[in-house]
């Protein structure tokens, strides 16, 4: 009997260790989930998402194999004589193709078709059935690692004995007037390298690119070969039913604005990747995407909008890199929308976030106006201002890149006051007196000279901006724009700050300026968007960005007076992503979850595509990811829901509501210390 129970209650202690290994495993495999996209059926339509490092941005298809181009940072050249500047597509290193028993792998053929984004290692799977005799996986990535240089790592697993055959070629886009391609055989350390190598100059010979890729096959010997006809790089292997072959090619690309030999450079990138081997580069490249995602967004109660949520950071993430000096342009690496300029969508809606949970990527967006200042400067003397006038499109050259048909460029003042908050709003954060010093202040002392020259003096002591186009592009030309004047008074009273916080004198009519310029009103009270305002439609918020993100406006009764006004104002049909995000934000502050979770829906839901939730910018536009709503859609939840606001003290924890299905919302890793901060239902 004694030993009956002991055996019993052996069996029960193993049973309850049993089923505690088993939750666990089924909370990581949900937790698992949560970081994954799908897509299952390959007739659906598709919007692709990029796979980017901050350098590059890979953007895959979902035919096999397809990469449908790869984007470079930065790196401009005029779209036809006499046009403004455009971001290049680089060479695509990525033409990988395959054939089974001479007939190639296409949408014809393949069935079991599946696509997963891992967002936690920053690859885009594919896998598929193929020809009845082959299950072929692959995994593409954009290399943390290595910012000029992507990995696609590729496994066939043979269900018949059958002969594969790869090729890899290289895309010449139409960027391009001279190009060349080559095979080089090499030795490096013992090391045979087989390489196929392209370099082109831009169409107008502003840019040199230069291309280089290598197959990897993790020991094994296998020599490629080079098709003179074809130009591509191939090589065959013979598989047993049952057998599974793995291989990676590994391509850089790299630009004459990154480095002054290009060419050489392309190749040092892969011989490189070639000696490290495949394990070491995707380890590394996991190990930086793990720091990366120290600061996360987690929302409980809702694994759509964690998804969604998620998938805007990992996209912000993907487009910019800490040490770069470079920004993110409103479609991020994705494609050559908006020419790949730089506007108001960096310091107004991407840029908050990554201030919030990523400083390093916050400073390189800051580093790149410092490095432009001096165009900026140029721009004021050629308008006739003081101070440092940035252009509305910036390009690498940081002067006017906006096409000259479009008023926003000569009109489209407040980017140069939204550069001031962001200034100071990073030195309140991270408390850098250094970096205030030497750069921050210099840059809110040029834009402050700037505001002195650029207002008018009424009669009755109060001050005016004329002739402006706001954040509402669809008024030009008008008179006291209620966001320009709210942002050129805050910039005013930061460069104040700055200045005494700095030791230096501060000029008095910085502060009577910023003390006295016009907020124009409705006999009700409602804020008027600007003069001669009277309820037309607005393209997006203007009037209610100074609820919020300005702060200018606290009163709840008036908060809610404009966001009633304007909400229905919207152009619903081309209106950007942001606007519903603000709306958000302010009525999460004042703890109406309903309604504040009715704009979090709408500041998303028009603009998402399937089938992995990429956000395009309209309702009616189907473009690749949207990187400024996703920065607006990052603050209805960081600033609305969790109730993060940066203040003059640094990061503080405001009151705020959730939407009742929301367990709690933790962000991670916020500020220079890596605080976590939870808001619960």
């Amino acid at each position: 009997m004694y030993f009956r129970m002991k055996i019993t209650m052996r069996i029960h202690a193993l049973c309850f260790i049993l089923g505690i290994i088993l939750s666990a495993t089924s909370i990581r495999a949900e937790e698992e989930r949560l970081w994954q996209l799908h897509a299952v059926d390959i007739q659906a339509p598709y919007a692709p998402a990029p796979m980017a490092n901050g350098c590059i941005g890979i953007l895959p298809q979902k035919e096999p194999f397809a990469v449908e181009h790869v984007m470079l940072n930065h790196v401009f050249d005029a779209a036809s004589p006499h046009i403004v500047s455009r971001v290049m597509r680089g060479i695509n290193p990525f033409c990988l193709s395959m054939k089974i028993d001479n007939k190639k792998v296409d949408t014809s053929n393949i069935s079991d078709w599946q696509q997963t984004i891992d967002m936690r290692r920053a690859v885009h799977q594919t896998s598929f059935h193929t020809l009845e005799k082959a299950d072929v996986s692959y995994e593409l990535c954009a290399l943390r690692n290595l910012p000029y240089a992507g990995l696609i790592r590729v496994t066939v697993q043979a269900c018949k004995d059958m002969l594969l055959e790869v090729r890899s070629g290289m895309g010449i886009p139409d960027d391009y007037s001279q190009s060349s391609i080559r095979y080089r055989e090499m030795e490096a350390d013992g090391n045979r390298m087989y390489m196929l190598e392209s370099d082109a100059t831009s169409r107008l010979g502003y840019r040199r690119v230069a291309s280089t890729s290598s197959f990897l096959f993790n020991g094994e010997q296998i020599k490629p070969m080079y098709d003179e006809a074809t130009r591509e790089l191939f090589f065959s292997i013979q598989l047993k039913k049952g057998e599974t072959f793995c291989f990676s090619l590994v391509g850089s690309v790299c630009s004459s604005r990154d480095f002054f030999d290009p060419y050489n450079e392309a190749e040092r990138q892969v011989i490189y990747a070639v000696h490290e081997g495949e394990e070491a580069l995707m380890q590394a490249h996991y190990r930086l995407w793990d720091e990366l995602w120290q600061g996360d967004i987690r929302i409980e109660g809702d694994d759509d909008a964690q998804r969604i949520v998620r998938f805007a950071l990992f996209n912000l993430y993907s487009s910019c890199r800490g040490g770069s000096r470079l920004s993110i342009p409103p479609m991020g690496l994705s494609l050559q929308g908006y020419n790949g300029h730089i506007f108001w969508d960096t310091e107004l809606w991407m840029y908050p976030p990554m201030l919030l949970l990523n400083q390093d990527i916050a400073r390189s967006m800051l580093d790149y106006r410092f490095d432009r200042l001096p165009a900026a400067r140029k721009k004021a003397l050629a308008y006739g201002y003081r101070g440092a006038m940035f252009p509305w499109e910036s390009d690498d050259s940081g002067e006017e890149a906006t096409p000259t048909h479009a008023l926003t460029g000569p009109f489209e003042h407040h980017i140069t006051a939204d550069i001031g908050i962001a200034c100071w709003n990073y030195y309140c954060v991270t408390r850098d007196m250094r970096w205030l010093q030497r750069e921050g202040y210099p840059l809110l002392k040029e834009i402050a000279d700037f505001w002195t020259s650029r207002v008018t003096r009424n009669q009755d002591g109060s001050y005016s901006i004329h002739n402006v186009t706001g954040a509402d592009e669809y008024a030009n030309g008008v008179t006291d724009n209620a966001f320009t004047n709210g942002a050129a008074s805050l910039a005013l009273k930061y460069a104040c700050q700055a200045a005494e916080i700095c030791g230096e004198k501060v000029p008095e009519i910085w502060q009577e300026i910023g003390e006295n310029i016009r907020i124009l009103q409705f006999e009700n009270g409602v804020t008027r968007e600007h003069s001669t305002y009277k309820g037309e439609m607005i393209k997006q918020a203007d009037a209610n960005l100074l609820a919020y993100p300005l702060g200018l406006i606290t009163d709840e009764y008036r908060q809610r007076q404009d966001l009633e006004y304007y909400a229905e104002r919207i152009d619903q049909k081309d209106g950007p992503a942001m606007s519903y995000s603000v709306y958000c934000v302010q009525y999460a502050r004042m703890g109406d979850a309903d309604k504040a979770y009715e704009m979090f829906r709408r500041c998303y839901e028009p603009n998402l595509r399937k089938p992995f939730g990429v956000i395009s910018e309209t309702p009616t536009s189907n473009n690749p990811y949207f990187m400024t709503g996703a920065g607006g859609l990052l603050q209805t939840v960081l600033n609305g829901f969790c109730g993060l606001q940066i203040t003059d003290e640094g990061i503080v924890q405001l009151p705020s509501a959730l939407p009742s299905h929301w367990k709690r919302v933790t962000v991670t890793g916020v500020g220079s210390d890596k605080k976590t901060y939870v808001r619960e239902r």
